[in-house]
């Protein structure tokens, strides 16, 4: 089992850090993390990431898998789905036509789905009551990267973002991320692997390097 915190950058690098045994920490800033760390302070129970239908990376996916996960976390729960995806300005029926992998899974559950959403980082909450349910979060990098380490059998696949939401600023966003990491991790006696959910956006490598060392500093090392 590996130990420690690691850094690394894209899809593949998730699937690296699954590989090792880590809990895998996904970071996109714009939007996927920040709308998932709006969510949590929304009162979602759950976050999962999923690739949409058109997305191509050089690892495997399996959309379909995340979503059946999330349905039945949701159906034990007695709760419903939350779809955020891409683009922003769509109708619904765009935005689901490029999920068909992510339908399929939730139709194999039989899971309600109440909402399909864009993805806008902490103004998602606004436009319907997060409380008590499970968000899928479909994008193209972060859902892409959180699918990847799902897929490749991470122990666990959590999101973190420095960006403030409607409930938390400053440092604190990147904070709560680091402690949900530790905890889990300390949890399942694994390390840590951060991802910058794409090596071509500067704000995730500034801010994957930023949750390591919040995360370092919860004394955690593996």
């Amino acid at each position: 089992m590996a130990g420690g915190v690691f850094y690394t950058v894209n899809a593949s690098g998730a699937v690296e850090g699954a590989r090792m045994g880590n809990v895998v920490v996904i970071v996109d800033v714009i939007d996927m993390s920040t709308t998932a760390e709006a969510a949590i302070d929304a009162g979602a129970i759950a976050v999962f990431g999923a690739s949409p239908d058109n997305a191509k990376p050089p690892v495997a996916v399996n959309p379909a898998k995340v979503a059946i996960a999330a349905g039945k976390l949701a159906n034990l729960k007695n709760t419903g789905i939350i779809i955020v995806a891409e683009p922003r300005v769509a109708s619904e029926q765009e935005r689901i036509s490029r999920l068909q992998g992510v339908m399929r899974g939730l139709e194999d559950t039989g899971a309600e789905i109440r909402a399909v959403l864009p993805n806008l980082g902490a103004e998602t909450v606004k436009l319907f009551d997060f409380t008590g349910c499970v968000l899928i979060a479909a994008t193209s990098t972060g859902g892409v990267a959180f699918d990847a380490a799902f897929s490749a059998g991470a122990p666990a696949v959590l999101t973190a973002t420095v960006a403030r939401t409607i409930q938390k600023k400053g440092a604190v966003p990147a904070r709560a991320g680091a402690v949900r990491a530790v905890q889990i991790a300390k949890e399942l006696n694994t390390g840590i692997t951060v991802v910058a959910a794409s090596a071509n956006s500067l704000e995730d490598i500034l801010a994957a390097e930023y949750i390591v060392r919040a995360i370092l500093d919860n004394d955690f090392r593996g």
